[in-house]
Order: structure tokens, then C-alpha cells, then sequence
């Protein structure tokens, strides 16, 4: 990555995931941000209102790296990268530079937005414990073997501190179990169920690559939207597992550590950590944790302390109404970040 050392030394890593709703419908064709009163991806909220939340809620945030899911199309003529960059400079944010990987085939990105005066950030995908993502991978599942690809390949970032500290990053957006486009109830159940299965085939190829990480003491953060969590649904008593917990570890090897899937478990309702905010058919609003900073077993010397930026449930973000407002305006997820110690 190069020998020169960054100027800025820091004292805490601030990294984070946030999947942005339909980020990519914000801007025009030539990369440009909406700021009209069009319509948005988001019920309710007109483009201008949206991207105006997700400015506000980013500078709130002020990580030095942040995954965010749902990124600007790699694959149209205005390619994600340049677009989100300037985006970031028109906004005046100090995460001004964007680090894409493989591109999606569906149109919603991974990207790296993060702060170069801080760190570092190359796409460095690898092929050890499993197949790069780009590719194919063959799971044992239900008793059969299972051939699986990502539509949203993850992003395997390589980065190095202004000290020289390194550092592996995975980001993911894992499959989705909503039964999209069914044609009936009987078709929506085997639609799910045939989700379910490539959302946990993906975690089974994910944890193989994190455990050629383990197994070379690399300090591992992986980020992003799993579209599951322990104690979700229905489909993890058929199943028996959920694919969260597949990427933790089953018992097997190192875990990785997150507080939140450990909170999760066994508590429902209020109690719970959530990190999503859906309203489901009958207009009433359920909430859901899906989504999961996890770190390493050796990054717990850096004294990480997660948060999630939830509009009722964080006092910070309940208390600041500005911000409140912009959560609920941005998407329907919200930012979950992890600080690390690396300093004195």
C-alpha cells in the first residue's frame, strides 16, 4: 500500500455500516445528487429530504470509515465511485474517498467511504479457507451440496493506519429472505425457504474466508447487512441456526464478537437491540437487528464500544430532534459504528 505514513495519528477508530435505502435513486444521470421534490425511495420523503438526512445523519456519525450498503451503481455510465466522492466533497465531509470492490448485479453497491487523512483503504480480495466472491462456492447444506454465488459480492478492504497499524475489513449485504414477486401464499413459503437457504450458504462461504483471517491473527472487522439475526423468524427453528450466528462461529473456531447478536438472543419486543424499522402490510411498524459490526477476538484489547444510532432507542439520537428527523428521513436502516482504542 505503499511506505508513506498518513499525517493524522489517531487516537480512536471510529468504523461503522449503514445500509442507505435506495441511495443509488438520489442522483441524476450524470452522478449529480437530487435535491428536488421528487420521489424517493423512501415512503413519505421527497429526494431533496433524503439526501439532506443522509448529509446530516453522516456528519453526525463522523466515522473515519464507514461500509455503506445500497451505494450508487457501479454499473451505469456515472460509475458509483466518482459520484459518491463528489457527493462527499459537495457535503464537506471529511470521508471524501470511496472504495468499491467486485461490482453488484443488482444494482445496489458496497462501498468504503471513508477519511484518507486517517487511513488507508485498498480492495484486497483474497481466495484463502474459500473461492474470492466474485465467484462460485459449493456448501454442504440440508444434507446436499449446494452451489451459491453473492449478487452483492462482499468487499474486502486492506487498511493501514497513519501509524502503520493494519487492519482487514469485510463488508457485507447478504441475501435477502423476502419472498419478492409471489405469486400466492404457497409460492411465497418455498420462495423464503430457497432465500433462507443461499442467505446461510453465503454465511457458510463468508465464515470460511473469516477463519483464513483467524487463523493468520489478522485483527478482522466484518460490517454490514446480514438480512438476519438470532431469533429473527421462523426459519431459524427449521433450520436450526441462523446465519449470523454461522458467521460468529458455531463453536467450531475463534468467535467473532458482536454484543448485539448476544443481546438479541432470547429477547423480544422493546428489549431487543434493533437496527431496522419496516412497516409491514397491515401499516403497523415492526423493528429488526440486522445489522452487525463484528470484530475479532484480539480487537477486544482495543476497548471497542459499539453503538446503535436508533432514533427512540439511543438517548444521544432521541434527545438531538434534528437528528431524530434525519434517521427516520434517510433510510430504513440505521448506522450502527464500533470505536477501537489504537492509541495511547
Amino acid at each position: 500500500m505503499g511506505a508513506s505514513v498518513l499525517p493524522r495519528r489517531l487516537i480512536v477508530l471510529r468504523l461503522g455500516t449503514w445500509n442507505i435505502q435506495w441511495f443509488d435513486h438520489l442522483f441524476d444521470r450524470y452522478g449529480r445528487p437530487r435535491r428536488d421534490a421528487g420521489r424517493s425511495g423512501r415512503e413519505g420523503v421527497s429526494c431533496g429530504e433524503q439526501t439532506e438526512a443522509i448529509i446530516l445523519v453522516l456528519r453526525a456519525l463522523d466515522a473515519d470509515g464507514l461500509i455503506i450498503e445500497e451505494a450508487p451503481d457501479a454499473r451505469r455510465r456515472r460509475h458509483g465511485v466518482p459520484v459518491l466522492e463528489s457527493f462527499a466533497r459537495e457535503a464537506g465531509l471529511r470521508t471524501r474517498s470511496v472504495l468499491m470492490g467486485f461490482p453488484s448485479h443488482s444494482g445496489q453497491e458496497i462501498a468504503l467511504l471513508y477519511d484518507p487523512d486517517a487511513l488507508e483503504a485498498r480492495h484486497d480480495p483474497r481466495e484463502e479457507g474459500a473461492p474470492r466472491f466474485d465467484g462460485t462456492f459449493h456448501a454442504e447444506l440440508d444434507g446436499a451440496r449446494r452451489a451459491v454465488t453473492w449478487a452483492k459480492p462482499p468487499l474486502e478492504v486492506a487498511l493501514r493506519l497513519g501509524d502503520g497499524t493494519a487492519l482487514r475489513v469485510i463488508g457485507v449485504h447478504a441475501k435477502s429472505k423476502n419472498a419478492y414477486n409471489a405469486r400466492n401464499p404457497d409460492h411465497a413459503e418455498h420462495l423464503a425457504v430457497e432465500n433462507r437457504r443461499k442467505q446461510l450458504a453465503q454465511c457458510l462461504w463468508l465464515r470460511a474466508r473469516i477463519e483464513a483471517h483467524l487463523t493468520r491473527a489478522e485483527p478482522l472487522v466484518v460490517m454490514g447487512d446480514f438480512n438476519d439475526g438470532p431469533g429473527l423468524d421462523t426459519f431459524e427453528a427449521r433450520f436450526g441456526r441462523s446465519g449470523v450466528e454461522i458467521v460468529l462461529s458455531e463453536g467450531k473456531g475463534p468467535r467473532l464478537v458482536d454484543p448485539h447478536a448476544v443481546a438479541a438472543r432470547g429477547r423480544h419486543g422493546a428489549a431487543a437491540p434493533a437496527t431496522a424499522r419496516f412497516r409491514a402490510p397491515d401499516r403497523r411498524w415492526f423493528s429488526a437487528l440486522l445489522d452487525f459490526v463484528m470484530v475479532s477476538p484480539d480487537l477486544l484489547a482495543c476497548e471497542p464500544r459499539w453503538r446503535i444510532w436508533h432514533p427512540f432507542d439511543d438517548e444521544g439520537c432521541w434527545r438531538d430532534l434534528v437528528l431524530r428527523r434525519a434517521l427516520l428521513d434517510a433510510s430504513d436502516h440505521f448506522p450502527v459504528t464500533v470505536d477501537l482504542r489504537l492509541g495511547p
